[in-house]
């Protein structure tokens, strides 16, 4: 008996991939994605492929939500797209309650379609309202791929472009499992901080305009800023009348147990851009401000007039994705199915030596993979041959090689995951281990 071959090999679907296609980064993974529901995307063979990214970090409904489909089949019949200098109710309604639900005075947004627009958006409305150009950011930071975004980008991407904008500066991120400072074996965060600001100072020309950070790096291999860290970043800032804007497109909406990340610190930035998890996987970014900023950057003429700018669609779902995510109270399922995942991931260090370190917060979870505990030896290879084992039983996992870094999974189900979906992921991947280190 001849077996059938995988739809997933369907030669002239790869073929004209393989002609027509710009590679944008990495590889493809060799299979055709036909369908997707719930915490599972589905190949062209029918199989089903547990989905522990949430597609692109995004998806924290799951796929193919049920009230955002009807969300998008109305606007897409009733009202889409608008000439950007129109007002429609969806637009105004999300910006309200945006308002309602940042940190302090934040009050003011503009929406955007990506995470990347809403950071280059707020990294000029920094510069116009200080005056000055200087932007820094961590040297593990991924901001998006626009002009100043990328120049505030450190994890990828620098080379062979020519030069960054003028005034771009980076500082080391605080990783705690390989602290470049360390007191009595613990990272010693504050003078690593003092040290970068002191080298920073020194190279500064007296123009420091804006910090732009994540509160964990995600693409630069999930690190958590240590408790107080930010609320200290925020007083490096303020002393030298820098702005602070805070990339939550990956931990925002929920996603770490809080609504924002930086909640836990207690601070509250001069910007807090939004992206991925306001869409729910559709294009939606949000630059969110205080009214003073907004009133003299609109004094000073701000631009940043785009196609998509205020779109009536992608606003009314993510009004429907705030909805949901309060009236279900996914902020707490985010806290307990961490906490569950979490624990599976510590179980799994203790029988698997590779796994170095397990970190992040909520339904943002990291595992460093290492040769072995003791050397802490990055193992890349090993990464990359686990992210693909998982794939083969159903898994789908992301993984970032970083120079100094062993690979990471970053690991961020839906918030909708169920604890049965949880359990089947951990099996999964303690199944790959076992196979991988056989």
């Amino acid at each position: 008996m001849v077996a059938r071959m995988s739809r997933n090999a369907d030669p002239q679907f790869w073929n004209r991939a393989h002609q027509h296609l710009i590679r944008y980064g990495g590889r493809f993974e060799p299979v055709i994605i036909d369908r997707a529901r719930g915490s599972y995307v589905y190949d062209a063979d029918d199989r089903a492929i547990l989905d522990f990214t949430s597609g692109q970090m995004s998806a924290i409904l799951g796929h193919g939500h049920p009230e955002i489909r009807e969300v998008i089949a109305h606007h897409a019949g009733h009202l889409d797209h608008l000439f950007s200098a129109m007002l429609s109710r969806p637009v105004v309604d999300l910006a309200s309650r945006l308002a309602e639900i940042a940190p302090g005075a934040l009050e003011r947004s503009m929406l955007l379609s990506t995470g990347g627009e809403a950071n280059e958006a707020a990294i000029k409305m920094a510069k116009l309202v200080t005056g000055r150009y200087e932007i820094v950011s961590f040297a593990q930071s991924w901001h998006g791929m626009t002009s100043a975004a990328a120049s505030a980008t450190y994890s990828a991407g620098r080379k062979g472009y020519g030069p960054s904008a003028v005034g771009s500066f980076a500082i080391p991120a605080p990783y705690a499992y390989r602290p470049r400072f360390a007191r009595d074996g613990v990272c010693d965060w504050q003078a690593e901080l003092d040290d970068a600001f002191n080298l920073l100072d020194r190279q500064s020309n007296g123009s420091l305009a804006a910090f732009i950070a994540e509160p964990i790096l995600s693409s630069g291999g999930l690190i958590d800023l240590p408790v107080g860290y930010l609320a200290a970043l925020k007083h490096k800032c303020s002393e030298r009348g820098m702005l602070l804007i805070l990339d939550e497109a990956q931990t925002g909406v929920g996603r770490t147990g809080l609504m924002f990340a930086c909640e836990r610190d207690g601070v509250t930035p001069d910007f807090l851009t939004l992206s991925k998890t306001l869409g729910a996987g559709l294009p939606l970014a949000a630059v969110t401000t205080t009214a003073d900023i907004e009133e003299k950057c609109h004094e000073r003429g701000f631009l940043f007039y785009t196609t998509h700018v205020s779109d009536p669609l992608p606003a009314a779902v993510g009004l429907k994705v705030l909805d949901i995510v309060r009236r279900d109270g996914l902020v707490q399922r985010a806290q307990n199915a961490g906490a569950r995942l979490e624990s599976g991931l510590r179980t799994l260090q203790q029988r698997f030596d590779c796994i170095g370190d397990v970190r992040g917060r909520g339904l943002l979870l990291g595992v460093e993979i290492v040769a072995d505990r003791q050397s802490k030896t990055p193992a890349p290879e090993l990464g990359a041959a686990l992210t693909r084992r998982c794939m083969e039983l159903g898994l789908s996992m992301n993984v970032v090689q970083l120079p100094g870094m062993g690979g990471v999974f970053r690991i961020a189900p839906p918030l909708t995951v169920s604890d049965d979906e949880i359990d089947l992921g951990l099996e999964l991947l303690a199944r790959a281990f076992t196979e991988v280190l056989a």
